[in-house]
């Protein structure tokens, strides 16, 4: 299960509406392998979920997970701010054992074996 911030879902909703989306449109989270920790979070929208995505409803927001990143963002909390660098996403994962100060690269060491580590000299928040 995830939790969804309100800040975070009235930009998501914001940009939903600048886009003039349809309502097949979903916020899709999942994890990909590299950055510098060996992970890092994606977030994109897309078409409706594949079949094997886990769905959840956030204030009318369809949130899809693929069943693959599924353990990696148990209980995890996406929150969005901004300060005097500008606005974005943060994402807030308990299981994480290890992460960048980028914020968007992460380590669970007891999910270390489902993903190849590929983990980067480059800071994905530069």
């Amino acid at each position: 299960m995830i939790d969804i911030t309100p800040a975070a879902i009235r930009e998501v909703t914001r940009f939903l509406k600048s886009q003039q989306h349809s309502p097949e449109v979903v916020f899709r989270l999942g994890v990909a392998p590299g950055g510098c920790s060996g992970l890092y979070y994606t977030m994109e929208f897309g078409p409706q979920s594949a079949t094997e995505d886990q769905i959840y409803d956030r204030d009318g927001i369809k949130v899809a997970i693929e069943k693959s990143s599924v353990s990696y963002l148990n209980g995890l909390t996406l929150d969005y701010s901004e300060d005097l660098m500008g606005g974005g996403f943060r994402f807030k994962n308990p299981n994480a054992t290890n992460s960048c100060g980028c914020g968007y690269s992460f380590y669970i060491e007891s999910l270390s074996h489902n993903y190849k580590s590929e983990t980067s000299e480059t800071c994905l928040g530069e």
